[in-house]
């Protein structure tokens, strides 16, 4: 804690001659150095007075703290203003960062997982189109027929393999069904139930 509020009261000087504004002073005034961590300088502005910190967070005020923080410190140093002066302010923001960082981590996963079967979905549905277009005599109902039939193969595995039964995958998966329900002028609801009964769900 001393190595902190030494290094800030070192460079708070330089820091004033180079920021012009009222904001901006109060701020200077306002804040506390809380922490030297991990490449960070913190600092905190009491919770009461959180608009004080966006006057710190501005480039050209971050920039100047940050470079005269790194000359004096003898290493690059990033700043941080957080809401509250103390060290368990601080043990509470990291918390925080922790979470925010596992929950966007968790939206990304899922994300990808969603991208990847919307992907393998676009795939059933192309061949299902080239399973139809190669259908010989496919305007006969006996041909239309032997394709339900392969549609119902294909999908039905996709669906095994697939599996994630949320909301977009369930909406690629009814796309499909529509396509071979348009190809073979078989209700939708029929399809569904058949492919269903293949993959073992009904």
């Amino acid at each position: 804690m001393s190595q902190v509020v030494e290094l800030w009261e070192k460079i708070v000087p330089k820091v004033r001659e180079g920021v012009t504004g009222i904001g901006v002073w109060t701020a200077l005034k306002t804040c506390v150095p809380v922490a030297l961590e991990d490449g960070y300088l913190v600092l905190g502005v009491p919770s009461g007075a959180s608009e004080l910190g966006g006057h710190l967070r501005m480039p050209q005020t971050s920039r100047l703290i940050e470079t005269l923080a790194s000359q004096e410190g003898g290493s690059a140093l990033r700043l941080r203003v957080i809401d509250g002066t103390t060290a368990q302010d601080w043990e509470v923001t990291k918390r925080r960062d922790v979470e925010r960082r596992r929950m966007q981590e968790a939206e990304m996963v899922k994300m990808k997982a969603q991208l990847e079967t919307r992907t393998s979905w676009d795939s059933i549905y192309e061949k299902l189109s080239r399973e139809f277009a190669s259908t010989p005599n496919r305007s006969l109902p006996q041909s239309r027929a032997r394709f339900f039939d392969a549609a119902l193969s294909i999908i039905s595995e996709a669906r095994r393999e697939l599996g994630l039964n949320d909301e977009q995958n369930e909406r690629n998966f009814a796309r499909c069904i529509e396509r071979v329900s348009q190809y073979t002028e078989i209700p939708s609801a029929y399809v569904a139930f058949e492919v269903l009964k293949r993959a073992e769900e009904i």
